[in-house]
């Protein structure tokens, strides 16, 4: 070890987590020396209550300091990506978290501590206008400063493919009813009218998981900006949506609607009111049929029952979109078989 000194570490385990687990997990074993042989000094662990995918997160303190530890098994995660987007967001000024040090061959980050204050846990409702101010400044550098040259396409098979969670997944698990075969030609002309109005936008930096859990509350440069590595370069709507449309936050038409509007007239964009509306509700049709579709695998493949518990949001967020247009008439028929119930 760089300080020669002898390793002492005092371990706070999260309470979700077993302490027969940890104590017999190699891996993060492993992680901390190497940790501790970055930064040369003892420290406390603290688990950090994990995300939908394999990656695990632990927050290190010294008493004066602290610093987040990001494990992702390189067999499972990837960690370039994150690397990527990381350089990409900074350049752009937005504040994602310094990369101290890395080990790609391992798959350890040491990263810098961005706090614990979630824009969730500290939403206002008397405050939101001002409160969301960063936010839709943020939406715009997305649009206007991030690079997106080189990143994956969201590109058709990669939407369709998220459509088809909601069939593959939602419909016959969640549900215990699959399409009938006189619904797939619906879902057939749905997925192909979402489809196109995503590729008709302009395409910028999407993050893809915006929203007030991936969003950080902090003292200075606020926001801070994680869970980022799977950005693509896609609809310009997209970000916007996954904001307003929250998992957590229910607001009404009315207000979402304007800060639609809001964020069109921030964004230059020479595309009509009616047209952008269309835009921002259809991409949402997509994208919470992709979540219904995720939130069922979670649950019923991954044995992560948690995310049940927000389904019916995201079913009222669709049932009350695709009431609106008479295109979308197919897809309400398709939901009211199939009700968000359990």
């Amino acid at each position: 070890m760089g300080s020669g000194r002898t390793r002492m570490l005092t371990l706070h385990y999260n309470r979700r987590m077993p302490a027969t687990t940890a104590q017999h997990d190699t891996r993060r074993t492993a992680l901390e020396v190497w940790a501790e042989t970055q930064l040369e000094r003892d420290f406390v662990v603290e688990p950090i209550t994990g995300d939908a995918s394999n990656r695990r997160y632990f927050r290190l303190r010294d008493g004066q300091h602290s610093w987040m530890l990001m494990d992702a098994p390189p067999e499972l995660e990837d960690c370039r990506p994150f690397l990527d987007v990381t350089a990409r967001l900074r350049k752009a000024g937005l504040y994602a978290p310094e990369v101290l040090a890395d080990d790609l061959n391992q798959g350890f980050l040491l990263l810098e501590d961005l706090g614990d204050e979630l824009y969730r846990d500290v939403l206002k409702p008397a405050e939101v206008e001002q409160q969301y101010q960063p936010i839709f400044t943020t939406l715009l550098r997305f649009s206007d400063t991030v690079d997106a040259t080189g990143l994956p396409a969201y590109d058709q098979a990669r939407l369709q493919q998220e459509l088809d969670l909601f069939t593959t997944w939602y419909a016959p698990d969640h549900c215990e009813l699959p399409l009938a075969q006189s619904e797939q030609q619906d879902w057939q002309l749905i997925s192909r009218l979402l489809i196109d109005t995503a590729q008709a936008q302009p395409q910028v930096f999407v993050h893809r998981d915006f929203h007030s859990c991936n969003v950080l509350y902090t003292r200075h440069n606020n926001p801070g900006i994680i869970d980022y590595q799977d950005a693509l370069r896609g609809p310009i709507t997209y970000d916007l949506i996954s904001w307003v449309l929250d998992r957590y936050i229910h607001w009404p038409r009315a207000r979402v609607t304007d800060w639609y509007e809001q964020h069109r007239q921030s964004l230059g964009l020479s595309v009509q009111s009616d047209e952008w509306l269309r835009w921002c509700d259809w991409m949402g049709l997509q994208r919470n049929l992709k979540v219904l579709g995720i939130f069922a695998r979670l649950a019923y493949r991954d044995d992560k029952h948690r995310y049940l518990e927000l389904m019916p949001r995201f079913y009222q967020y669709l049932m009350e979109t695709a009431n609106l247009y008479p295109e979308t008439q197919p897809l309400t028929a398709i939901l009211g078989q199939r009700p968000c119930v359990r």
